[in-house]
């Protein structure tokens, strides 16, 4: 006889993780179920140990900006890779084995392999059925299909984050977060870095004129980002790969010790066999409802990545992952809000967004103002000898309501919060110019960007 769950959570990363144990909380049977180990993308492939990388870099950086401005050493700073990836794995090593005594001191039971659906109320994991009244696809994230010949020999951004030694040679495909983020990490500790981005712009969710700004920075590291550039194969050449790819100049052929797809991820749903259970997609995505549940499947709900809902980020993730099950505890009561959402784009220095563009504000109709100012002049930049930084703010008019902010420069990861909340909370401009903050700090310089 199968296995009966009240809820059974297809993931254990922290959308799946938040539904478990809030369904958990109010008395119900949960079980997990994860083909990786437990603990999901961000605490052991993406967000963590990607910020420890980044961390070590920014203080190589740092240092070197200061060199000759009363910072003196006995040699130019480096990054011990080797040692830097032990730090890292200290952060991420003990994750699986704290989750799974997590679950089952919660009193939920975990399975590890695929699941794949067999019924409307039913998957197999390992040859075993297992029964639940409603079902949660939280499996997270895949990178996308390139189509291109030598599509297999390509790296992935966890095969980058285990990286025993670092290649000397790498090569991104891809113009995205991971290429800008992992680019600078491994120029940094000395990689000659490469990425092809096949429009005419990277970062292509953020404002131009501030992506454009950071491009100078990359670029001045020795990055060598070209835009406009379709990669057509990726071959082996005895130890090393060939990059065939075509540009603005016509095709050209790099040599690479390492090939990363930075291209973009879709949600990882084939393997589960969605039309066992007739769940419906559109376009490679899950057709869902305002309340996180399958349109063709009441017993199915889904969160985070592989919803694909709101922003890929872990705290919609952990969000939506609490809002999916109080919906299948109280009977779709709640739907998600992604107001005021910041994102970040770890490079160095960070480039962070909250909130409308200009281009949006502007299809909705709406009369708003512009303060925009490339800054490396401002005392935020001077005493950290940061070129990059700068900022632009749109405010309506009518409501002097803050619509979108657009940040690049060493404190932009934090005070990009500030201005989340200001979204959030419907906060005018005039209010937020008014606060005190400490000086001299990133958020001290709101003020004058309003």
């Amino acid at each position: 006889m199968a296995k009966q769950y009240d809820l059974l959570a297809l993931g254990t990363g922290t959308a799946a993780s938040a539904a478990a144990s809030r369904c958990r909380g109010a008395g119900w049977r949960v079980a997990v179920v994860d083909h990786q180990p437990f603990g999901g993308t961000c605490q052991l492939r993406g967000c963590d140990p990607k910020k420890v990388l980044v961390g070590a870099a920014a203080a190589i950086d740092h240092d070197r900006r200061l060199a000759g401005k009363g910072v003196l050493g006995p040699a130019r700073p480096e990054i011990d890779w080797p040692g830097l990836l032990r730090f890292k794995e200290s952060f991420t090593a003990d994750v699986p084995q704290a989750k799974e005594r997590s679950f089952a001191d919660s009193g939920i039971d975990a399975y590890h392999g695929r699941a794949r659906f067999t019924g409307t109320n039913s998957v197999e994991i390992a040859g075993e059925t297992i029964e639940s009244r409603f079902i949660l696809i939280a499996t997270g994230a895949v990178p996308m299909r390139l189509g291109i010949a030598g599509e297999e020999l390509l790296a992935t951004s966890t095969d980058f984050l285990n990286l025993r030694d670092l290649p000397a040679c790498i090569v991104f495909i891809g113009g995205g977060y991971i290429a800008a983020e992992l680019a600078h990490v491994a120029a940094r500790a000395g990689a000659r870095v490469t990425v092809l981005e096949r429009s005419d712009r990277t970062l292509a969710p953020f404002d131009a004129d501030l992506v454009a700004w950071l491009m100078e920075r990359t670029r001045a590291l020795g990055i060598d980002l070209r835009t406009g550039t379709r990669v057509d194969s990726v071959a082996r050449d005895g130890a090393t790969f060939v990059v065939r790819a075509t540009g603005p100049g016509g095709q050209e052929t790099l040599p690479a010790d390492l090939v990363v797809h930075a291209a973009g991820r879709v949600p990882d749903l084939e393997p589960l066999d969605l039309p066992a259970a007739g769940v419906r997609t559109e376009k490679g995505r899950l057709a869902l409802n305002g309340h996180l549940q399958s349109v063709s499947n009441p017993s199915v709900y889904a969160a985070g990545d592989a919803a694909a809902k709101g922003p890929p980020l872990t705290p919609v993730a952990g969000r939506d992952g609490r809002i999916a099950a109080r919906n299948m505890l109280e009977g779709n009561v709640a739907v998600p809000d992604y107001l005021g959402v910041p994102s970040v784009v770890f490079t160095i220095p960070p480039l962070a967004a909250v909130g409308m563009g200009e281009r949006e504000a502007g299809e909705r109709g709406l009369k708003f103002r512009v303060r925009q100012q490339r800054a490396p002049d401002w005392y935020t930049a001077r005493q950290a000898a940061e070129s990059a930084y700068g900022f632009k703010v749109l405010v309506e008019e009518e409501t002097d309501r803050i619509l979108g902010a657009h940040l690049l420069g060493p404190d932009a990861a934090e005070v990009i919060n500030l201005f989340a909340l200001a979204i959030r909370q419907g906060l005018r401009a005039e209010t937020l110019r008014d606060a005190v903050f400490a000086y001299p700090t990133g958020a001290s310089d709101i003020a004058y960007m309003l």
